[in-house]
């Protein structure tokens, strides 16, 4: 009865790996970082009470952050988590 194999639940393709609440803001509002899971490239996002916003994140020389350990961990077919 309790031997049934747990399925793994698929993630999205985009994956929240930081998130850091803006305390300047009264607790409305964030910045993540999201990986997409096909290509490894680093997104900053924004958020908030009444706006967000969604860029690639850049390293000091002007690259995109690129995390290849991240490749292949998410479902491509799926966007949303």
């Amino acid at each position: 009865m309790f031997d049934k194999e747990k399925k793994e639940k698929k993630r999205g393709r985009f994956i929240i790996t930081h998130e850091q609440k803006l305390e300047k803001t009264l607790g409305f509002g964030a910045l993540q970082i999201i990986v997409d899971t096909v290509t490894g490239v680093n997104y900053i996002n924004t958020v908030g009470d009444g706006y967000s916003g969604l860029t690639p994140l850049l390293d000091a020389s002007g690259r995109v952050v690129v995390t290849p350990e991240y490749v292949g961990l998410g479902d491509d077919d799926n966007i949303s988590d």
